[in-house]
């Protein structure tokens, strides 16, 4: 039944394939459940909460994307969203976790909207393709940032702004000895290889007497209050008292072309891609977008689909089978609450993943065509921006705004998609006008 559910003999795929490549994919992204938690609690959001919240989103958006849309490609809270959510978002502009969550729930809306009409075809082909890089890359520094700065290892300078930490900090060594062992797990392409990381800097932490478990290792989970943000009509109201425009279309957009880029990378090393196509997109976009919005509900970031699926394709998954067996796993990671918070409260044992997770995001770097100065420029200034202001927003208007700019000086405004001039004038308005 499964076979025929699935179509694994269609996919060229066996039961023992799929589990093996849903295991994989499982070790190779696990960490989310600690550094997500992590993360959004420095926003000030209950880290349980937030734990529970992340598992809601993975389980529902990777069973989703299995189950109506056949792929073997996980879905969960993504990596720098969450760190725009709780430094860009709330502390930045200075509102409450639980407005912000708003937000995050009204881009998931707008994402749903958006993954059943024509639009958001038309959306994706508007953005130049250097711009969508320069966003994947600025993003990539902004949480290689964090990780620095939250471990010590970079701290603030009165003249520089930036200057090196205490090398000498246990804090900093033991960020450090993990980031070492980390790089020599992927350098072996041992799968896992950033859970593994974060478990081996964890047990050295225990036994340097910087860890301690005094709230135990497992507990029975408990689910969340849902509507963390109050309604979906506060949830409006909000967006318009505190003017977060901005913010939700920095949600929607990151996460639109965040999910597209990696579902359509993912899909091509299975060989599921039918010309240039993919085909049952529209379910497999839902899936990223319902998961956003329930995510929200319960208290998590935007949720994207995960490069790190790719480490399941290669062991073999090719069908969505795979994702059922991840989000099983998640399920009962549930229980292990207690020892994620305990973990998650010491910045040094996660930080390692954010530094390698930002490299991996700079990948996109190369496909930037840096010979074009009037393509280069924008892209340059959104990488710039992004870690310097700590806003994905800014670092995407600026370049918005500067991208059409550039081509209506060289005489080349026919280039520029008029839904791109629609967003500079926008995104205009808001760095000109709206208080920051």
């Amino acid at each position: 039944m499964l076979s025929n559910f699935f179509k694994l003999k269609e996919n060229k795929t066996t039961f023992k394939t799929e589990i093996i490549a849903g295991i994989t994919t499982f070790l190779t992204m696990v960490y989310i459940v600690v550094v997500n938690p992590g993360i959004l609690s420095e926003a000030g959001a209950p880290f349980d909460a937030v734990f529970m919240a992340t598992i809601i989103a993975t389980v529902i958006g990777t069973l989703w994307m299995g189950l109506f849309a056949n792929y073997p490609i996980a879905i969960a809270p993504g990596m720098g969203l969450n760190a725009y959510f709780a430094y860009s978002v709330v502390g930045g502009m200075g509102i409450s976790y639980e407005v912000a969550f708003g937000a995050v729930f009204i881009s998931g809306i707008l994402f749903v909207i958006l993954s059943l009409t024509p639009f958001r075809k038309k959306l994706i082909e508007a953005i130049p393709s250097n711009l969508k890089h320069g966003i994947t890359a600025g993003i990539g520094l902004f949480i290689a940032f964090i990780g620095l700065r939250l471990t010590g290892l970079v701290v603030s300078h009165p003249v520089n702004l930036v200057a090196l930490g205490d090398l000498h900090s246990p804090t900093v060594i033991l960020t450090l000895v993990g980031l070492a062992i980390t790089l020599i797990l992927m350098a072996l392409n041992v799968h896992g290889a950033l859970f593994f990381g974060i478990l081996a800097t964890g047990t050295i932490a225990y036994f340097t007497g910087q860890l301690s478990f005094e709230n135990g290792v497992v507990a029975a989970p408990s689910m969340p209050d849902a509507f963390i943000f109050g309604s979906p009509i506060t949830a409006f109201t909000d967006m318009f008292q505190y003017g977060l425009y901005a913010a939700v279309f920095s949600f929607l957009l990151v996460t639109i072309f965040d999910t597209t880029g990696t579902m359509i990378g993912v899909a091509e090393q299975a060989g599921l891609m039918k010309g240039n196509k993919m085909p049952r997109a529209r379910q497999a976009l839902l899936a990223d977008s319902v998961a956003t919005s329930v995510g929200a509900i319960f208290g998590t970031s935007p949720t994207s689909a995960y490069i790190e699926s790719s480490s399941g394709v290669a062991a073999g998954g090719r069908t969505g089978l795979t994702n059922v067996v991840v989000a099983i796993l998640f399920l009962f990671a549930m229980f292990f609450a207690p020892l994620v918070g305990t973990i998650s409260g010491l910045a040094a044992i996660t930080a390692p993943t954010l530094i390698i997770v930002g490299s991996f995001m700079l990948s996109s770097l190369a496909k930037i065509d840096w010979n074009t100065f009037d393509e280069s420029f924008p892209a340059f200034l959104i990488i710039l921006t992004m870690p310097l202001t700590s806003s994905i927003a800014t670092g995407i208007a600026l370049g918005f705004i500067s991208y059409p700019l550039l081509k209506i000086v060289r005489g080349k405004w026919r280039e520029v998609h008029p839904l791109v001039m629609l967003f500079a004038v926008l995104f205009f308005i808001q760095l000109a006008f709206v208080p920051h």
